[in-house]
């Protein structure tokens, strides 16, 4: 099991020591004022950031084949990395918007919106083909939750949101959903902006004080970050041998309060905030 990181005042990863006794949180590992949890969905609860990565490679390299950027250049083909760090939690048009900003290439909104539905498409059809797979620790976690008292809404940029919890099995535990429909009928600014997250409490009844943010997308964990939040978990699912990870370190460096590999490490006696 990966380490457990904490982002202290410097911005600098650290591995937690030994763990102090806990209340609410002794099920959780969250501050004892902690009463609603706000999840973000693809990459934390489910395993569907990698249909998303997927969708969006296939719909990206098809794109980038058939222009140039403003050098006359054939850009090189999209990869894991440019999903991190520009597509990765965002809403869908804003993330083509920030990827194809960063490789100099201009389109108007029609070709966003083309795009947009494109990768929709494709990872539409990859989910009816493959279904939704939920991370085993973060089930265990829901469950803990709502043992423990705490509310639980889901904070996503996905318009999907709902057939993804439905198809996981997950809606029994969710209480709100703000999702990729809602963000756009209420006019709110997709993150790194923190409306969705700052709705999310709001829809659940409590101050940013009393709620926590999981996220395993920069973009997310810089929401809760703008939003106020004190707790706010990073997820990373990224693998890899070395640890902390790259994108770890990004999201500590981004607004992560803590940041684990798997949602079970918050359950451990070492796993609790100090």
């Amino acid at each position: 099991m990966g380490p457990i990181l904490a982002r202290p005042a410097m911005g600098r990863v650290v591995a937690h020591a030994d763990a102090q006794s806990r209340s609410v949180s002794e099920m959780l590992g969250l501050p004892d004022s902690i009463t609603v949890a706000l999840f973000d969905l693809d990459g934390v609860l489910t395993d569907t950031a990698s249909v998303h990565l997927t969708a969006w490679t296939e719909a990206f390299n098809d794109f980038l084949a058939h222009v140039t950027d403003a050098d006359g250049n054939t850009p090189v083909p999209f990869t894991d990395a440019d999903y991190l760090a520009h597509v990765d939690g965002r809403p869908r048009e804003d993330g083509i918007t920030a990827f194809l900003t960063a490789r100099h290439i201009t389109v108007d909104d029609a070709a966003v919106a083309k795009l947009a539905q494109d990768k929709n498409d494709r990872f539409l059809a990859i989910l009816d083909r493959d279904g939704v797979t939920p991370y085993p620790d973060a089930v265990a976690y829901l469950q803990a939750a709502r043992d423990a008292g705490l509310g639980i809404a889901v904070v996503t940029s996905s318009k999907n949101g709902g057939p993804v919890l439905e198809a996981a099995g997950l809606t029994g535990f969710v209480t709100h959903r703000v999702d990729g429909n809602v963000i756009v009928e209420r006019g709110l600014k997709g993150k790194p902006a923190p409306d969705s997250f700052l709705l999310g409490a709001e829809l659940m009844g409590v101050g940013v004080e009393h709620a926590a943010v999981f996220e395993d997308a920069v973009s997310g964990v810089a929401a809760g970050a703008a939003g106020g939040f004190p707790t706010v978990v990073g997820v990373d699912r990224t693998g890899g041998t070395e640890q902390p990870s790259p994108h770890a370190k990004s999201l500590a460096a981004n607004g992560a309060t803590i940041v684990v590999t798997s949602l079970d490490q918050l359950r451990q006696p070492e796993g609790a905030p100090q």
